[in-house]
């Protein structure tokens, strides 16, 4: 018995030192070495073995990672050595202020030479996250905490065994007595907008943003909760050790780190000086809407840890490291006031006037909110004070509502039951979350937003009819139906504010120019509801004029790609009215015509593809090229998803590129999409 005790034991640490291996492999060097399926089979292998002699299970088995049983609290857990945070720095000067006084001037006084332009730092991205503290005895987690106070944190043990990327035994050849190895908790960008949406499906509570779900999921009683959240973490200090020599540098530091089997960011970077701190900062910067987790500054610390300890530390900071914070893409302000916006198919949009705030790199003072639902669901009201986030090119957003701020009186803000424009009945639109006003083209707001779509550069590209002279021709009468931009003359145009003679020819010379159009530009002008630009390409190959489209019927438009029953219905509708019909003669009557359009899609790679462009190009603009995919017979999405066939990547990519990476879509880089366009639309693109 005591022969097969031991070789079980023997086979369960085998099985354990491969899944840690391939663990490490997958998620800290992400490089995976083995299948899903294969990875799959020995886990449970080892699962089977332990479930059948429960004696053997031990704490750094892979399989105690999902806890059972929820704790019943969180046991305090005095830091050995203080969890301090950083001094911040918001400028170059501050800076440059900081290294002298904290930095130079200590050091001379202890006539220890450093030159400031030569001196190593390690630089790394300040992860938004939740601080922790991990202790491994005998290479085994022992327990791991948070924060707290600094000087006190939580235990956190059951749930940091849940994240997949942390290991439970430390691997390599040398394995300290005793570590204390501290990192950052975070939920990856991606994981946390997928985990959302799965959320929303679901009819469960979504995460308010991913710092927020980081640090909610490590607080978790039961840990099976914290194990259904896509947590990860990075590890970029050791503050206490036994039983081996660790390295004389931060830069050597990460790399002992990870070779015990932990995540390091693979931003941190080894900068010499001022400049190069700045160097990188910039470089962070301009890159950190493509970086898969969020940040909020980066950290420059002290190459040498000898002088680390020479420097020490002040009351709540070490004198040897420093944040640099990068531009807010989360700020407080308050709602002014919520208004009604008109769009061009009716459709109502309350929109927050809030205090003007810089986030995301942007003064922001009007934010959507979208529809009725949402505008419910937050329950944004007038006086409020919110927490309004942008990132990147992202929409601005109020993502919470600070209600300990909120006014004693204050009201719920409804959709009006009649438009703030036209003063016509407000609907909303049968099992849907739209409003829409129905005063149609006698709306001055519909009016204005037709007449801007009609003239964008998608649909009849007229260049320099801007909004602000679309309002002025709109408002002077100048304008009562599209087919009048095509009658304006040049003192009509003379008379508006800021459009001198030059202008007002250049703008007539391409209103002129515009009416030599593709039947897709011109169905796309038109503003049927639901009906974009794929939709207004297929439209113009199943059927050649507008008789044609007029005679049609249901049945026959669903028939055609990508055309359901309610966009269907909507092209119907829209060419049944009477009013429509009229417009679109007095368009044909005022010029506008069209040849038809050569089918370059037959055998095109690009035919029935969902295709997303990322980047810029030096050789065409986005719009053309998305212009001349669509000819191709693709479908140009503005979002990447598992539906998503092929991804156009030119330089600078954004978030799009990393998310297409992460689904293993293909990719098209500039040289070979020019090659592809180039045989199948029969042109040269110098």
């Amino acid at each position: 018995m005591k022969n097969n005790s031991n070789q079980l034991k023997a086979e369960i640490e085998r099985l354990k030192k491969i899944i840690t291996s391939h663990d490490f492999a997958y998620y800290a060097d992400d490089n995976p070495t083995i299948t899903d399926s294969e990875y799959d089979r020995i886990f449970l292998q080892l699962k089977k073995i332990e479930e059948s002699n429960p004696d053997l299970v031990t704490i750094d088995s892979p399989t105690q990672r999902i806890g059972s049983t929820p704790v019943k609290g969180f046991k305090e857990v005095a830091h050995n050595v203080p969890m301090l945070s950083l001094d911040n720095v918001f400028d170059e000067d501050q800076l440059k202020k900081r290294f002298s006084s904290k930095i130079i001037d200590p050091l001379k006084k202890l006539q220890i030479s450093q030159n400031i332009e030569e001196t190593p730092f390690i630089a790394e991205p300040k992860l938004d996250g939740a601080a922790v503290s991990l202790f491994y005895k005998k290479g085994i987690l022992e327990f791991a905490a948070t924060r707290g106070d600094g000087k006190t944190g939580e235990n956190i043990t059951h749930n940091i065994k849940t994240i997949s990327s942390v290991p439970l035994r430390i691997r390599g050849s040398i394995i300290p007595d005793e570590i204390e190895v501290r990192g950052e908790v975070f939920m990856p960008k991606l994981d946390f907008l997928k985990y959302n949406k799965n959320a929303e499906e679901l009819g469960l509570r979504t995460l308010v943003n991913p710092r927020n779900g980081a640090a909610g999921s490590l607080r978790q009683l039961n840990p099976k909760i914290t194990a259904t959240r896509p947590l990860d973490a990075y590890f970029y200090s050791v503050v206490r050790a036994k039983g081996v020599k660790l390295p004389k540098t931060n830069s050597d530091l990460l790399d002992f780190i990870r070779n015990l089997g932990f995540k390091v960011s693979p931003e941190s970077e080894l900068v010499y000086g001022l400049k190069g701190c700045i160097s990188y900062y910039s470089r962070i910067n301009k890159i950190r809407e493509t970086i898969n987790y969020e940040i909020d500054g980066v950290v420059y610390k002290l190459d040498d840890l000898n002088i680390q300890k020479i420097l020490g530390y002040n009351k709540t900071a070490p004198n040897w490291a420093v944040a640099h914070k990068l531009p807010p893409q989360e700020e407080t302000s308050v709602v002014n006031n919520i208004e009604f916006q008109i769009g061009r198919t009716g459709q109502v949009t309350p929109v927050a006037r809030i205090v003007p705030v810089y986030v995301g790199g942007v003064t922001i003072s009007n934010v959507t909110l979208h529809n009725e639902d949402e505008l419910h669901r937050k329950d944004v009201r007038i006086g409020d004070t919110v927490i309004v986030s942008r990132a990147g090119d992202v929409i601005p957003q109020i993502t919470k509502v600070v209600l300990e701020k909120r006014k004693k009186i204050s009201s719920k803000v409804d959709i009006p039951e009649k438009c703030p424009i036209c003063d016509s009945k407000i609907i909303r639109d049968q099992g849907k979350r739209v409003s829409r006003c129905i005063g149609g083209f006698s709306c001055l707001a519909q009016k204005k937003e037709s007449i801007r779509h009609f003239s964008s550069r998608s649909a009849m590209d007229i260049d320099g009819l801007g909004v602000k002279i679309i309002d002025q021709l709109v408002s002077n009468e100048i304008v009562e139906n599209l087919s009048d931009l095509y009658s304006i003359d040049k003192v009509q145009l003379s008379s508006l504010d800021l459009m001198g003679d030059k202008s007002a020819e250049n703008l007539l010379i391409s209103i002129e120019k515009s009416k030599q159009t593709t039947f897709s530009r011109f169905l796309f002008s038109l503003g049927i509801r639901e009906v974009g630009e794929i939709t207004a390409t297929t439209l113009a190959s199943n059927f050649k004029s507008i008789d044609d489209l007029k005679k049609t019927n249901i049945d026959k438009l669903e028939l055609c790609d990508d055309i359901g029953p309610i966009v269907a219905r909507n092209i119907k509708e829209f060419f049944n009215k009477k009013e429509n019909i009229q417009t679109i003669r007095k368009l044909l009557d005022s010029g506008i015509s069209w040849k038809d359009e050569k089918n370059n899609n037959e055998d095109s790679i690009f035919k029935s593809k969902n295709v997303v462009i990322t980047g810029s190009f030096n050789k065409i603009t986005r719009s053309d090229l998305k212009d001349k995919l669509i000819s191709l017979g693709a479908k140009v999405k503005s979002s990447v998803s598992e539906k998503t066939d092929i991804v156009i990547v030119g330089t600078n990519p954004g978030e799009k590129f990393n998310r297409a990476k992460s689904l293993n879509l293909a990719l098209f880089d500039e040289s070979e999409l020019f090659k592809r366009l180039s045989q199948e639309l029969d042109i040269t693109l110098e």
